[in-house]
């Protein structure tokens, strides 16, 4: 990749445009939300809030909610409550430090989902453990399908459903299962591999601390069971590295991130008019491409939340998580958001479905399997809807395409052309005509994750059928921003735990 830095003049044209908007977006998706306020209150609802100056709370976005609710009635206070335990064990009764944190879990597991919800865990866990001395991936695959399986099934529901009051505690106890299922399955393919080392314990108690270590019990990020053991059993020889002030730093950012969420769903009704057809089909083209650039923008913030304060507490375990999700705007191919959002879920992938299956050093085939594979899990994991299909599908060509452009622009004689004929800076601006495009196509995908693939329809018909006929620039609004962008940022995805880390797919043209 050809880098040279652009005249000043060029790098903050680009920069002004997009940020410009960005914003402009913004305010726009504002105006509407005023607008379209009475609908929304009558189809979706609103909530009224005394803070942040008397503006109405949009509260559709169903995981935000959910999170918020349990964090301000029980999880916060029980990873406080695990952070002062695990430096009151350090200090005191160091050597028993892994299994007074294996203990606290079980109990705040059980104070949070009760006695069925802390024995249908426990009860899956011991299973797992009996799966795991076979020594047979092909059995633990089969056992974590089945799991998720049971998971989806409508009886096994309302089975669970009749053991709480609300709905709120069932779906934590599907949370908690499902992030468990992976952890289940690090854990049985890394006993099954035979390469544990000596300090790394395979014990049944070990694996009950894997699975109810408090700080990821409920939504993860994931860890795999050898990063975790590797540093949770050596506490006897080492200390948590961090700082006082790197602590408060970090506490600052994770309120400033929180702020953030809540200023976007207060001015901000994105997810109400995501769920109203009749709004989408009928908004500016503006408040078109607003409503997107704020919807993957706020899943962003939201992770950083969601993922930041566990990530947190891990930190004071001495347990490094994998790194916090890049910023979307900055990046702008299929490649690099899998690899750069959840850190945690890619390494995962990579380890136990991408290079078991192949991968891409086994040729062309070998790699459009293994992606296959990849996308089809992760799609059911998920929960196997139908739009998550049509969102896997479309990621998955979204990576075949970019690997082979690479691929073609990787022969020696266009590479010599290149050299000869193209400048960096010019290469550079290129690049980014390329990546504009990718990120509006990513967008979009996204757009079916996140509001399914009604929303996608609507946008796809609005802004690439219908405008075609009348106007080029609400076609050409996204990827004008993302080549503003691009070309002004050209972002890398660098943290520590990738450099070591096989990339799940492989690294396309655009990756910048």
């Amino acid at each position: 990749m050809k880098h040279e830095p652009l005249p000043k003049s060029e790098y903050y044209t680009y920069l002004l445009l997009s940020l410009g908007i960005h914003f402009y977006s913004f305010y726009k998706v504002y105006l509407s939300s005023r607008d379209y306020e009475q609908i929304i209150e009558e189809e979706v609802g609103l909530e009224g809030d005394t803070s942040f100056w008397g503006l109405k709370k949009d509260a559709s976005d169903f995981e935000w909610s959910f999170w918020m609710e349990w964090a301000r009635s029980w999880l916060i206070w029980l990873m406080l409550g695990h952070a002062l335990l695990s430096q009151f064990a350090r200090i005191f009764f160091r050597k028993y430090h892994p299994w007074l944190l294996m203990v606290y879990g079980m109990a705040a597991c059980w104070l949070v989902l009760g006695t069925k919800g802390l024995a249908t865990i426990f009860l899956n866990t011991a299973i797992f453990y009996v799966t795991a001395r076979m020594k047979l991936p092909v059995i633990t695959w089969l056992s974590s399908v089945l799991l998720l399986l049971l998971l989806h099934s409508d009886s096994v529901e309302d089975i669970q459903r009749a053991w709480y009051d609300s709905e709120n505690e069932f779906y934590l106890l599907q949370f908690t299962l499902t992030v468990r299922s992976l952890f289940y399955t690090s854990y049985c393919l890394e006993y099954s591999s035979q390469q544990a080392s000596d300090n790394v314990h395979f014990s049944f108690p070990s694996l009950v601390l894997y699975t109810f270590y408090y700080p990821l019990l409920h939504n993860g990020p994931i860890i795999t069971y050898q990063d975790f053991a590797d540093q949770i059993f050596a506490q006897n020889t080492r200390w948590p590295n961090f700082t006082l002030s790197g602590l408060l730093a970090d506490v600052c950012r994770l309120v400033l991130w929180w702020f953030l969420a809540e200023l976007m769903i207060h001015t901000m009704y994105m997810h109400a008019m995501y769920s109203s057809s009749a709004i989408l089909e009928h908004a500016s083209y503006w408040t078109l491409g607003g409503l997107a650039l704020a919807q993957v923008l706020f899943f962003y913030v939201k992770y950083l939340v969601l993922y930041g304060f566990p990530a947190l507490i891990v930190q004071l375990d001495g347990v490094n998580p994998p790194a916090l999700p890049l910023c979307v705007s900055t990046m702008y191919s299929f490649t690099t958001i899998w690899r750069c959002f959840d850190v945690g879920l890619h390494r995962f992938l990579v380890r136990y479905v991408y290079i078991p299956m192949g991968g891409s050093h086994s040729g062309l085939g070998s790699m459009l399997l293994s992606t296959a594979s990849t996308f089809i899990f992760v799609s059911y994991w998920h929960g196997g809807h139908e739009y998550l299909w049509y969102w896997a599908a479309l990621n998955w060509i979204g990576i075949i395409v970019e690997y082979g452009l690479k691929k073609i622009l990787a022969l020696p004689f266009l590479q010599d052309k290149i050299d000869q004929n193209l400048s960096p800076k010019t290469y550079r601006r290129l690049h980014a005509a390329f990546a504009s495009v990718s990120t509006a196509l990513l967008i979009l995908t996204n757009l079916v994750f996140l509001g399914g693939e009604q929303v996608g329809k609507i946008y796809w018909e609005r802004l690439f059928v219908q405008a075609s006929g009348c106007s080029a620039s609400p076609q050409l609004r996204v990827p004008l921003t993302a080549y503003c962008l691009v070309t002004a940022t050209a972002s890398k995805c660098k943290t520590t735990h990738l450099e070591s880390t096989p990339d799940l797919l492989p690294t396309s043209l655009i990756t910048g």
